[in-house]
């Protein structure tokens, strides 16, 4: 399965004051996770659903596999072009459980106690995955190895690096960077970038 993007004029790409660039810039707070061995990695997804699930590294590569492409746009300012990802596709993830009628919102959990919330409709998108691989590479340490979460339409910090985690809410509550001050949603149309935009 491939999900891509419509290439559309590089202007018409390009949110309210962001520059785009090539490289693909590094940006977190705190330590970056070393895995030299994923035997006790576990992937947990919980909250409102009938029963909850663990599945190990592997048993996540063993779900079915897509590509999508996206641009990124971060809430410093920069956006990058035709990223293609490769992962496992939310759906497939979803698949995993029964959520329960009344969930609205999910929150993704990662290492360090990372976190990041976003509305139900929202995480669902076509297109969104749980990447390990960017551009044809294996995922690097910085960039979120050995798994992170692929939202295409919000600013990059609700895809979370290092994922380890979905929980499901029936109420919003904030994630890590949004307790701290960034916008509980994060439109780069909008440039919804901090808790007083």
């Amino acid at each position: 399965m491939f999900y891509g993007l419509p290439k559309e004029k590089n202007n018409d790409r390009v949110p309210p004051n962001q520059r785009v660039t090539t490289d693909f810039p590094v940006l977190h707070y705190g330590n970056v996770p070393e895995y030299k061995d994923l035997t006790n990695w576990t992937f947990k997804i919980f909250g409102l659903v009938e029963v909850e699930k663990t599945l190990s590294f592997d048993q996540m590569l063993s779900l079915p596999m897509a590509q999508a492409t996206n641009d990124i746009h971060c809430v410093t300012g920069w956006s990058k072009f035709d990223n293609l990802w490769e992962g496992i596709p939310v759906e497939e993830v979803v698949k995993l459980v029964k959520i329960k009628p009344e969930v609205k919102y999910v929150m993704l959990h990662a290492e360090e106690g990372w976190s990041t919330n976003m509305p139900l409709a929202d995480f669902m998108t076509p297109g969104n995955m749980f990447a390990f691989k960017h551009n044809g590479e294996a995922l690097t340490p910085e960039h979120g190895y050995p798994l992170r979460f692929v939202l295409s339409h919000l600013y990059f910090w609700k895809s979370a690096k290092w994922i380890r985690g979905i929980e499901f809410m029936e109420n919003d509550r904030p994630g890590f960077w949004e307790k701290n001050g960034y916008h509980m949603y994060g439109n780069p149309w909008k440039e919804e970038r901090y808790a007083w935009d």
